[in-house]
């Protein structure tokens, strides 16, 4: 068998590439592990509308579950922060075009995968990639094993998007090597019956509550909601303390989801000869927040973009697909290392050192966050102004 193009990973960023490279009139085979495109999730879920405007789509109540309006921020001591309140909140939530949502990643995913379909893109389900395709240095196609059966199938351009625990990335030695300290250890429960506004995120801060990380209750909609926290400690499981915080809540798990984000940023290096990576492969997340929904959306359309211009040069080298990671990084890379840096001097911070932060914007929200309430509360925690130092 050959393909223009074999997409590895049927997710936001394989399925955005195939979409896009079909659409440019390329012979597109998108592989994908599981054996149904969407399951299980792996995501708290959140995006913005520009997500839409980016792949040029129409929002759609049918995986929309709900508009958000505002967050609250819960410090380690039970004190809480309306970001809307002590003027906190990021334009994204205010402005129109970046206003966020919650997605039903199970319909969105596979809506994208119907789209690739309808746009051209063959697509196999329930199918492991073993192994690139190699001659004379460039990668021309993969070895697959489909219900038993190993094939190779050849193509000009491989697309890696099979996510944090990225196989094609390590074949093509392209993988930094990853600290443990840096991938996420996540487990998120579907809940029925919490009481909460179906508008607004909740995050959740401390030590003993998701050490290294913080919790999320993202509704989804007024029937259930994402409840789920993110780690970096060795001590216990991320699902040891997803269990203990909603022991003491009065609702029903109906699904939970156990995976891991990569929050070291972008890997050095996302193209060779025959080869592009996106999404979580590519280390295309937030290192703040673990998000990645709109950035793998747009660098995947970059992505099929490129790959196009290429095969129709017909010329696949490392130094054409080059374009690729000059784009993409021109867009994101400035961003993902101020993440990188704000996480970084984040997690200096103590619970103690938390609940102070909280502390000072409740009591200082009445001047204004004033020179003086600054001066104050530095006077106070004067270990803060290192720390403050370096997010500056």
């Amino acid at each position: 068998m050959k393909y223009d193009m074999i997409v590895v990973g049927g997710r936001i960023g394989g399925s955005v590439s195939s979409l896009i490279a079909s659409q440019n009139d390329l012979d597109v085979l998108m592989i994908e592990k599981r054996q149904e495109i969407g399951t299980p999730v792996q995501c708290a879920e959140g995006t913005t509308y520009q997500t839409f405007e980016t792949l040029d789509m129409k929002p759609s109540k049918k995986y929309i579950c709900s508009d958000i309006e505002g967050a609250m921020v819960h410090a380690p001591d039970g004190r809480s922060i309306d970001l809307f309140e002590y003027g906190l909140m990021l334009e994204n939530f205010t402005n129109e075009k970046t206003k966020g949502c919650i997605l039903d990643r199970k319909i969105f995913d596979k809506h994208l995968a119907i789209q690739s379909a309808k746009a051209g893109t063959e697509i196999m389900v329930k199918t492991t990639v073993k192994d690139l395709i190699i001659k004379d240095g460039r990668i021309c196609g993969v070895v697959a094993k489909h219900l038993g059966k190993t094939m190779e199938i050849h193509s000009d351009i491989v697309i890696a998007a099979d996510g944090v625990e990225s196989n094609m990335t390590r074949l093509a030695g392209l993988d930094n090597p990853k600290n443990p300290k840096d991938i996420c250890s996540c487990a998120q429960y579907e809940l029925v019956g919490l009481d909460v506004d179906p508008h607004w995120l909740h995050f959740y801060f401390g030590r003993e509550i998701a050490p290294g990380g913080y919790l999320w209750i993202f509704p989804k909609g007024k029937e259930s909601v994402n409840l789920g926290l993110g780690i970096r400690s060795p001590e216990n499981t991320a699902y040891h303390y997803l269990k203990k915080f909603t022991a003491k809540l009065d609702a029903t798990p109906v699904e939970l989801n156990i995976g891991g984000v990569p929050l070291s940023g972008p890997i050095d290096k996302t193209y060779t000869d025959g080869l592009l990576v996106v999404g979580d492969a590519a280390g295309q997340v937030d290192p703040i927040t673990g998000g990645g929904i709109h950035i793998t959306a747009s660098c995947a359309k970059i992505a099929g973009e490129v790959a196009a211009r290429a095969i129709k040069m017909e010329d696949t080298s490392a130094k054409t697909l080059q374009e690729y990671d000059i784009l993409w990084r021109k867009e994101f890379e400035e961003g993902l290392k101020t993440s990188l840096k704000y996480r970084k001097a984040a997690d200096k911070l103590s619970d103690k050192d938390m609940n102070a932060l909280a502390e000072y914007f409740v009591t200082n929200h009445s001047e204004n966050f004033s020179k003086l309430g600054a001066i104050k509360f530095l006077g106070k925690h004067p270990h803060l102004l290192k720390l403050i130092k370096e997010f500056l």
